[in-house]
């Protein structure tokens, strides 16, 4: 593949800065060059600039073969953004859930009469394996035509050893077909499963003893996940599961205080990649997350589609020094979206973002989230050919054009692909 040069930029949003998650005042500095141009390289980003100074690049001049120029047509050009936070394993919507929901019913209504997560478990334990591979595939595909060039992709559906096992498979067998990054997550302790109501702790035992070293000795997960909430698991099951991971090499995050109140502290023991949600994280407890290298990951999408009353206080979180980053929650029950430019607009008119500390928390945070910042999240010599070039002038009208797909074309890891794919 011959070297790539993209110019004709209006602005080039590079997010170059310090090697880690934006804080504060950092999260809206998204260093932009006006006129730009990157060069791209075996799959890296070679150099950054203006047009004109891309014209006496050395590697231009020195390169013996030819360079393939893409014009962006005096459009944006932003870091691809890395979705820190799906749940792409799953064989069909809940539709369901859904006219439940509009009729008045709430999520945790709609759960112990057997819908939300568990009403998704049948249709995963059913599902062949390539089956799940091609839903998630679709999926993929769908986000790179957005602009997103990195996934964090959960199981979490199955909820026995099979059927996770067999979802972590899938997710792993399309992104082999995808030329992005996906980063999987075992998430066995989505919700304790049917069968084992009266028994969770033996379920907990089946996710220490079997799960977790299961899926490690066979490299199909980086991270495990563990959703605390009254209807789920508790801090202390959530810190069994997190010492387990640890103990097996295995990273962690957690879904928390998304429907009620819940402790972060017992958790950052530790080190959490990320904790997701936090829609009800006490203030308390923010000078904590701010001191950790956690990073607090959004999903406004869920709040959005479940007609929530309130969403997380990104403003609180921003002013006390927390590292925050945004994800679609991509999931068949509560945010069917792979949108990120959606998610940028929700954060911006329902958590008031500004649109520049949108953008930072939708990639280079995205990517401290799932430990990537070194090589994803921003416009550099060195990292990632993941590029993503948009229909406008201004970086701004991403969020401000709401729930349109302003990406006329991606660059995942040096590899291009266009709405047309």
């Amino acid at each position: 593949m011959p070297p790539l040069l993209l110019t004709n930029i209006s602005q080039l949003v590079t997010l170059r800065g310090p090697a880690a998650p934006r804080r504060g005042r950092e999260l809206g500095e998204i260093a932009i060059i006006q006129d730009g141009a990157v060069l791209c390289s075996g799959g890296k980003i070679v150099s950054v600039g203006t047009r004109r100074e891309s014209a006496r690049d050395w590697f231009l001049k020195s390169a013996k073969r030819k360079v393939d120029e893409i014009d962006c047509r005096g459009g944006v050009v932003l870091p691809g953004f890395v979705d820190s936070h799906t749940h792409p394993a799953f064989a069909a919507p809940r539709l369901v859930d859904f006219e439940k929901r509009i009729a008045g019913a709430t999520y945790e209504e709609i759960a112990r009469e057997g819908g939300g997560i568990r009403s998704s478990i049948d249709g995963v334990r059913n599902a062949s394996r390539a089956s799940l591979a091609t839903n998630i595939s679709q999926a993929l595909a769908e986000m790179a035509t957005q602009g997103t060039t990195t996934v964090e992709a959960k199981s979490g559906y199955g909820l026995n050893m099979e059927a996770e096992v067999k979802s972590l498979e899938a997710i792993r067998a399309a992104a082999q077909r995808w030329p992005g990054t996906v980063v999987a997550t075992l998430l066995g302790a989505h919700v304790v499963p049917p069968e084992f109501q009266s028994r969770r702790k033996q379920y907990l035992r089946l996710i220490c003893d079997e799960m977790i070293p299961a899926v490690s000795r066979r490299k199909l997960a980086r991270f495990v996940d563990v959703f605390v909430e009254q209807l789920a698991f508790n801090s202390d099951e959530a810190r069994k599961v997190f010492a387990t991971a640890r103990k097996h090499g295995l990273g962690t995050r957690a879904h928390i205080c998304q429907l009620t109140p819940a402790m972060v502290k017992p958790l950052l023991e530790f080190q959490p990649a990320s904790l997701d949600h936090m829609d009800y994280v006490s203030d308390e407890e923010l000078p904590l997350l701010a001191e950790s290298e956690t990073v607090a990951t959004l999903v406004p999408g869920a709040n959005y589609f479940l007609a929530a009353n309130r969403y997380p206080a990104a403003r609180k979180l921003i002013d006390a020094g927390v590292a925050v980053a945004l994800a679609t929650d991509y999931n068949p029950g509560t945010s069917p979206t792979t949108n990120m430019q959606f998610v940028l607009s929700l954060a911006c008119t329902q958590m008031k973002m500004s649109p520049a500390e949108a953008i930072s928390a939708a990639t280079i945070n995205g990517a401290h989230a799932l430990r990537l910042g070194d090589r994803k999240g921003s416009i550099e010599p060195g990292k990632d050919a993941d590029v993503a070039v948009f229909g406008v002038r201004d970086y701004r009208e991403i969020a401000y054009w709401a729930g349109s797909n302003l990406c006329g074309l991606t660059l995942l890891q040096g590899n291009v692909w266009t709405a047309d794919l």
